[in-house]
């Protein structure tokens, strides 16, 4: 609750914001295990608690995070089911890695680099070349892959190793610049329904002594942002992957392992003026702001130079009883975008880093109408949004 305007605002220390387990439980940690169980040169397991197969599958449902499928036995039986499986048989979930959104996660997974490394660091971040804001997810304005993100991917390093790799997904997917640098290696294969691409996911698993396949489905994602995890529209969506899964499961080669995870977790913001900071309409925090980047729930803000401190106080002043509100340096040293920072992604965080404990968002109506319209969002540290599945079958 707010405090009196003669009081100084509580703030919420920053070590009280859980920093997601990179090096042991982290979506970055995942493929390289499993590359390290099919013998991949260069990779060490780093979840422990996983067992090698000769072919791997992993299935990531776009924000269907650990605490969504808790919640819903009666709409996802077969992935309820799957809970005390999760990380090995802990039945314990793995954390996405901050921010908790799909251009980092994704980059995460496929590179198995945290994002201080791989230098996706959110949904928008400042070039410091062009002093743009970078959209990393619809990738615009256009800038060169290989020089944003230069690692190459599990994937290509499985490919060269000689596991038989593919990537089963949208055939839209196929030639953007996110595929190119956080999934690429091996053979695309393009498939319009969620049917289909379990078939061939499950072909190409058994296409090889070692295989290392991955298959992706967006719409329970899409649903929760349009309608809001509480819907109709997201419950029918939960349904029908969890039939997805299911078939998957079902035709699972001999010594297979599937793995069912997603990217993020999704919270349902109301649409009120509490719950819902409008950045374009406030004078206070748009006082020595260059660019507002991120999202809602994951706000990288760079200040005009010479006014960094100054919006960092008023950042903590205005929203730091509901905000974990850090400077870059304060960011980094939390470990929120892991142990490491390459030198080239340094500056694309924020000055200020401002990352939701509330159920808020810091929305930007004029210069943000789509994502300011959304019901379920993402981006933060909190269990709904950082927590998501392991979710295990073996043949």
């Amino acid at each position: 609750m707010a405090q009196p305007a003669w009081q100084d605002p509580v703030l919420l220390p920053l070590d009280t914001a859980p920093v997601p387990e990179y090096g042991s439980g982290s979506l970055a940690d995942l493929l390289p295990t499993l590359a390290a169980g099919q013998e991949v040169p260069g990779f060490t397991a780093a979840i422990p608690e996983l067992t090698p197969a000769d072919r791997n599958c992993v299935f990531l449902i776009d924000g269907l995070g650990w605490e969504q499928i808790k919640a819903h036995p009666d709409e996802a039986p077969f992935l309820h089911s799957l809970l005390p499986t999760s990380r090995g048989g802990t039945g314990r979930p793995l954390t996405a890695g901050f921010p908790s959104t799909t251009a980092t996660s994704l980059a995460s997974v496929g590179t198995g680099l945290p994002p201080g490394e791989h230098g996706l660091p959110g949904y928008t971040a400042r070039n410091p070349e062009t002093g743009e804001l970078m959209n990393q997810l619809r990738w615009k304005p256009w800038t060169a892959p290989k020089v944003w993100q230069p690692h190459p991917t599990v994937f290509q390093r499985a490919d060269a190793a000689g596991v038989h790799t593919a990537q089963v997904s949208a055939p839209t997917f196929e030639q953007t610049p996110l595929t190119k640098v956080a999934l690429s290696g091996g053979s695309f294969l393009g498939r319009l329904s969620g049917e289909d691409r379990m078939d061939v996911a499950a072909q190409r698993l058994a296409a090889g002594d070692r295989s290392l396949v991955y298959t992706y489905y967006s719409e329970v994602d899409g649903k929760g942002h349009r309608f809001g995890t509480d819907s109709d529209a997201w419950r029918g969506q939960l349904m029908y992957v969890d039939g997805l899964a299911r078939r998957l499961a079902e035709q699972l080669p001999p010594r297979s392992a599937l793995y069912i995870t997603a990217d993020h977790g999704m919270i349902d913001i109301p649409f009120d003026e509490q719950s819902r900071i409008d950045f374009d309409e406030d004078w206070e925090l748009r006082a020595g702001v260059a660019l507002l980047g991120g999202e809602g729930r994951a706000r990288h803000v760079y200040a005009v130079p010479g006014a960094q401190a100054d919006v960092l106080t008023v950042w903590r002043e205005v929203l730091g009883e509901q905000f974990w509100v850090a400077s870059r340096d304060e960011a980094i040293a939390a470990g929120w975008f892991g142990p490491t920072i390459d030198e080239r992604v340094y500056g694309r965080i924020g000055d200020v880093v401002a990352a939701a404990h509330d159920d808020v968002i810091i929305t930007a109506s004029v210069n943000e109408p789509h994502e300011s319209a959304m019901a379920g969002v993402h981006g933060s540290l909190t269990p709904v949004e950082q927590l998501v599945p392991l979710l295990e079958v073996r043949s």
